[in-house]
């Protein structure tokens, strides 16, 4: 297994040069008249020039040819069902489940393997969101992917992602989660059997969410935010393949040489992995269930202060020891969309039928909750401290843009579960007269 060496921090400044080629970064500027070693300067924008310092994300790498170093673009007719068509289908209201989706047997890649399920919103301005399932089973050969369009936050469900990037290698396993940024190149290899999640966002970046009155520590610690060190390859390849998401559509363009040959870099604009069990837990140690909103790791800012293009949100293990508490999620009606997934284990508020690798949609409005066994049990139970979620990981992506789905995700995957509703219909009327 190839070596992995990280940088921790989120948002921070890094550097990063190959051991074996001391001075390929620069000292005291960005672009010399003649680079070391002879290599060419390039920079990576991930804001406009002009953007607030705050808000203004860049990387310089030093590398050993120009990306610009490629055939003309041509369609690419790759990953058929990767779509931001949301006019496929007619609205659908319901509640809608699906069942875990099927690895294919045939080889297929990282790439081929994307499947649009739902979204909303339009690459072309720049507002948006798409939620994307991933299942290949081979590496991704003598090529590489970047997207145009937007950040794409991956959580692997079945199967490790080796993942080679301009930046360096990242080793991402489930309870793993990486964001790759847009414009950056990459390429995923796998050993097997390997299906995921991505929430691809048109607008902005994720970001750590701002802690308020919780203080100065909680939620996802930024020093556990980790970037890759600088790896590369001087490789001549006859058709290396790079292929581009641009305005929803692929293309393709073939080098001669791999594009993985940064040798040096700094920057603030990187791609980064987070474990999902180093997120410090808030919750109620007296009484009602807090609003999941605690549990953000990251979120995409939309231009309406406080609503999020996309929320990043976990349920993890933790203790529930709330005094005269219905204690599982409520019963909600929201102004967001709720689209969730399941890495491993049973999600408490429905141990039946929500597997891993499958999904959910709760769409905006659409009334929501525990089922019946779950409200039965909670509503009977003993109240005492209690570790809940136990060998569990789900995870919500929460967005305030009206998603529709796919024709692939209503129709063609043949994973909708029909009988979904069926979970709430044994909830009875309970009221009584007298309290």
């Amino acid at each position: 297994m190839p070596e992995y060496k990280y940088l921790s921090g989120f948002g921070s400044e890094f550097v990063s040069e190959h051991p074996n080629y001391p001075d390929a970064l620069p000292k005291g500027q960005n672009t010399p008249q003649k680079c070391a070693y002879g290599l060419y300067a390039e920079q990576l924008n991930g804001a406009a020039f002009t953007a607030p310092r705050n808000d203004n994300f860049r990387s310089w790498f030093y590398r050993i040819r120009p990306s610009a170093v490629h055939k003309p673009f041509q369609s690419y007719n790759g990953a058929k069902f990767l779509s931001n068509n949301w006019d496929e289908v007619p609205p659908n209201p319901n509640q809608l489940r699906w069942n875990p989706f099927d690895i294919p047997s045939d080889k297929i890649d990282f790439v081929d393997g994307l499947h649009t399920v739902c979204g909303a919103g339009d690459p072309k301005s720049r507002n948006g969101i798409a939620i994307h399932i991933y299942m290949c089973n081979s590496s991704m050969e003598n090529r590489a992917f970047y997207n145009s369009d937007g950040d794409m936050l991956i959580v692997p469900q079945e199967g490790a992602l080796d993942i080679i990037t301009e930046f360096g290698r990242i080793y991402v396993e489930p309870n793993e989660i990486c964001v790759i940024q847009q414009g950056m190149r990459f390429a995923v290899n796998v050993t097997g059997p390997t299906r995921g999640y991505i929430c691809e966002v048109y607008n902005g970046h994720f970001k750590i969410p701002d802690l308020g009155p919780i203080g100065a520590n909680g939620l996802a610690a930024p020093r556990d935010f980790l970037t890759p060190t600088v790896w590369f390859e001087d490789r001549d390849v006859e058709n290396f393949q790079v292929i581009s998401k641009f305005q929803g559509a692929l293309f393709s363009a073939s080098q001669n040489h791999s594009c993985f040959d940064v040798v040096a870099w700094h920057g603030n604009y990187v791609p980064y992995k987070y474990n999902l069990a180093n997120f410090m837990v808030i919750n109620s140690v007296s009484f009602d269930h807090c609003d999941p909103s605690i549990f953000t790791v990251l979120t995409c800012p939309s231009l309406r202060p406080g609503t999020a293009v996309c929320d990043f949100v976990i349920f993890p293990p933790r203790w529930s020891v709330q005094e005269h508490t219905f204690r599982p999620p409520y019963y909600h009606r929201n102004c967001m969309s709720e689209f969730m997934g399941l890495i491993l284990g049973r999600y408490e508020a429905k141990e039946g039928g929500f597997f891993p690798g499958g999904a959910t949609l709760h769409s905006i409005m659409t009334p929501h909750g525990p089922d019946f066994n779950c409200f039965d049990q909670a509503t009977n139970a003993k109240l005492e401290p209690q570790k809940i979620a136990e060998g569990t990981q789900s995870f919500m992506f929460e967005s305030s843009l009206s998603m529709a789905t796919t024709k692939w995700g209503q129709e063609t995957c043949n994973k909708l579960d029909q009988q979904y509703y069926e979970c709430w219909q044994k909830l009875k009327n309970n009221f009584r007269i007298s309290s």
